[in-house]
């Protein structure tokens, strides 16, 4: 029977089952559709890569199949449960944007697989697939087959580290060997000494000097040459074109210059060239890993959960949770850490980790994981692993809860980047034209040294080295962003709007009295216990407030949001919240701050609260009022409205008995308007607002309670500063100008002196790395100065 490969898999195929398409032959419908894929979006060349699409699966058949064993894939998971998987695998061949875009697009080749994201730095593809439709044998070997063969290590996962790339190190040491080996060659060239033995030997010295390069050339830069073909490939021209060219031509030129016996060459300064481009790639790389390190480890949540030690409870910072800890956790809490459920049931929302907001019920014994938010009463749990600040920081950052805003510099740096090529090349080609006629060595050199010197490395390293040391500076001071973005978002704010209890309020410092029947001893045991469950603001000022008693199980929790909490403890039904939420006419209740008590269908009180607001508060507002327009949203009534209208600016809007809905309608009808609003709440009912709002910031009193919806979160204790932050948001848009317009002023300069014939080609190469250092250190300098400049103010 005759058969052939299929084009895309490699696998034969029986001449009667191929399927033909585009004058390729394939064995089914699943490799015509990736090559679909590939097509539309101008990737085919991926199948002229020599690790890419083309792989067999028989090449690697019987290898993965340890995934069948469940007990191993589940040590390979993040997370599980019911419909719902996420892996996070270890991808060694991810080079450039366009491995990013295959990867982040798997759902499109693999029924079963719902999404993808790629990180870049760590050279990881986070996938979420669903187990009853695809596995992760099926998964792996799909990698596998379009090129991107996991890299799979038990031993790696359990101890939390990865396989380390070292090629980059390798090229620098064989650069530096061929570098310091040819330069030690070539002096007798340099100084044109007269020697017999010397001048006997020269020709024998100078195929020396051809050898020693060649491993320089041929290994050392080899990632340029792959880089620039597959930027040509997929027609999108890179900033590695015009270096992997200047290679080339210098190489040939100083091989014909050998082979004619027209002098020794440039091999010194080729291989100086490559040692110095790969010193400043590997200067780059490991900034960037800095700045992640940075940004996943000492950027702290301020968050913190309640640990049950005996009788007793007490708030500890999640990471200092160990193996064998008892945790409670509360209505809306964040489950930190992955555990074994030890109540009854539960009611988790995993909408943090799937995006997927339907609750699952979990049972005693069960394993509950990091990440999921309880719904309901309150649970406790035992922990089974330390909690992982960095697992917080990528729910916090999922897809599902990012934003859409215009990243105005990222774009600017890519429409420079994308004709900074083609004009790079212009210049050098345009260059060498006029000094050919006038100086053969000189047109070589101009062409080559423009081809190196201009760079827009340095360009393109701006905003994310800016924005990098300005997120871990605003991290240092207790302010936590979600993500580079929201410095660009703070800097366009011009309406404020601040949530009042619990936000411009302290739940720390509030005169609380009961006006009421006077309530029983059993009376205060069922509330407490309810109080107990949920995290509002005044939930947690009046439990605090009442005195200890022993633990009640409650059978019965809903807390619904901007309204209050009904429960059931035995056969006591009690109901705690607002006037309306108990049954009371608003016309008949006095306006102040307060929770209504009723206890099987009877009114009993209500406990009213003079609340503390936050040091510094009216400070900050006439700071604010100065550049921004300022506005007061409050669930609450009009009780405090003489209070807060001494503490604010004049003119300032206050808007009471606003419920979640109604918050979030008000910003939207503020950005109708053509204003950028910033919402400032405690991340429980402002959900809803914090969401709609271009930045929204939640205030945490050490509570381990923050929403998705946040774009930071703002530690309490340093609310008074929040004037400060937005001045150095603003502080960082102008250091990226200015670092935009050195960038630029540097490549004219460099670009002026090649042109004219005044720039060696080595000098280029060890002033293109310098560039990138020279822009790195200013911006981190400019950036520690309008922290401290500000600090000062």
């Amino acid at each position: 029977m005759d058969t052939q490969n299929c084009f895309h898999c490699g696998l034969d195929i029986v001449k009667s089952e191929e399927i033909v398409f585009d004058d390729k032959t394939f064995c089914c419908t699943g490799c015509k559709t990736v090559y679909e894929i590939f097509s539309l979006n101008d990737m085919t060349c991926y199948y002229d890569f020599e690790k890419s699409p083309g792989a067999s699966p028989q090449d690697i058949n019987g290898k993965y199949d340890f995934l069948d064993n469940e007990s191993i894939v589940s040590k390979l998971l993040e997370f599980e449960e019911n419909a719902t998987a996420i892996v996070s695998l270890n991808i060694p061949h991810i080079h450039c944007s366009s491995c990013i875009w295959i990867l982040e697009n798997l759902q499109r080749l693999q029924e079963g697989i719902s999404s993808s994201q790629v990180n870049f730095p760590e050279k990881k593809v986070r996938i979420t697939y669903k187990p009853e439709q695809v596995s992760l044998k099926e998964i792996v070997y799909l990698l596998s087959a379009i090129g991107y063969e996991p890299y799979i290590s038990l031993e790696n996962y359990e101890a939390g580290s990865n396989n380390v790339d070292r090629s980059l190190t390798y090229k620098i040491g064989v650069a530096f060997f061929c570098f310091g080996n040819i330069m030690l060659l070539s002096f007798p060239e340099y100084f044109e000494v007269k020697e017999y033995w010397l001048d006997q030997y020269r020709g024998f010295f100078r195929w020396l000097i051809f050898a020693l390069s060649l491993p320089s050339f041929l290994y050392s830069a080899s990632g340029y040459y792959v880089s620039a073909y597959k930027s040509i490939k997929s027609k999108m021209l890179n900033i590695d074109i015009p270096i992997a060219l200047g290679i080339i031509v210098m190489f040939v030129r100083s091989t014909v210059d050998i082979v004619m016996d027209y002098g020794s060459g440039f091999f010194d300064s080729l291989t100086g060239l490559v040692f110095f481009m790969l010193l400043g790639k590997m200067f780059q790389i490991k900034t960037y890993s800095f700045l992640s390190f940075e940004r996943d480890f000492k950027s702290y949540f301020p968050i913190a959960i309640t640990r049950i030690q005996g009788d007793s409870e007490e708030s500890v910072p999640i990471y200092d949770i160990e193996k064998g800890d008892r945790l409670l956790i509360r209505n809306q809490e964040l489950i930190p850490v992955d555990g074994i459920l030890i109540s009854e049931t539960a009611e988790i929302d995993y909408s943090f980790v799937t995006g997927e907001a339907i609750p699952i019920t979990k049972k005693s014994g069960d394993k509950v994981f990091a990440g999921g938010k309880q719904i309901g009463k309150m649970i406790e749990m035992e922990v089974l692993h330390s909690v992982s600040q960095s697992y917080l920081t990528q729910l916090w950052s999922n897809d599902v809860f990012q934003k859409n805003v215009e990243q105005k510099h990222k774009t600017i740096t890519d429409q420079i980047s994308r004709y900074f090529t083609p004009i790079l090349l212009l210049i050098a080609f345009a260059g060498f034209g006029y000094w050919i006629f006038k100086d053969a060595n000189t047109a070589f050199n101009v062409f080559t040294a423009v081809l190196i010197v201009a760079c827009p490395c340095a360009l393109a390293l701006t905003a994310p080295f800016t924005f990098g040391n300005i997120l871990r500076i605003l991290g240092k001071k207790k302010f936590y962003l979600k993500n580079a973005l929201v410095i660009e978002q703070l800097a366009k704010v011009n309406t404020i709007v601040f949530d009042k209890t619990g936000t411009i309020t302290t739940n720390k410092k509030s005169n609380i009295s009961y006006e009421g029947q006077p309530l029983s001893e059993d009376e205060l045991i069922v509330i407490k216990n309810v109080l107990r469950a949920s995290n509002h603001p005044l939930s947690r000022m009046l439990y605090d407030f009442l005195p200890e008693t022993k633990k009640l199980k409650v059978s019965a929790f809903d807390e619904i949001t901007g309204k209050g909490i009904q429960a059931q403890i035995s056969e006591i039904a009690i109901q705690l919240g607002s006037a309306s939420f108990v049954g009371l006419s608003e016309e008949n209740v006095i306006q102040n701050t307060s929770v209504h008590i009723k206890i099987n269908e009877t009114y009993l009180g209500k406990y009213v609260f003079n609340n503390q607001y936050r040091e510094g508060l009216a400070t900050l507002f006439a700071n604010l009022s100065q550049q921004y327009t300022i506005k007061i949203l409050s669930g609450d009534n009009e009780g405090e409205r003489d209070a807060l209208e001494q503490l604010l600016p004049k003119g300032t809007e206050l808007i009471f008995n606003q419920k979640p809905e109604q918050k979030l309608a008000f910003i939207k009808n503020l950005q109708e308007q053509g204003q950028n609003v910033m919402m400032v709440g405690d991340g429980l009912n402002d959900a809803g607002a914090l969401a709609q709002s271009n930045v929204g910031i939640s205030i945490s009193e050490n509570v381990n309670v923050f929403s998705p919806a946040c774009d930071a979160i703002l530690d309490a204790s340093v609310f008074q500063e929040l004037h400060s932050f937005l001045k150095l948001a603003k502080k960082a848009i102008t250091t990226i100008k200015m670092s935009f317009t050195l960038s630029l002023l540097y490549n004219v300069v460099g670009l002026t002196f090649a042109v004219t014939g005044n720039l060696l080609p080595l000098v280029a190469a060890i002033i293109m790395p310098l560039s990138t250092i020279t822009i790195v250190s200013f911006v981190t300098l400019m950036s520690n100065y309008y922290a401290k400049r500000v600090d000062r103010k």
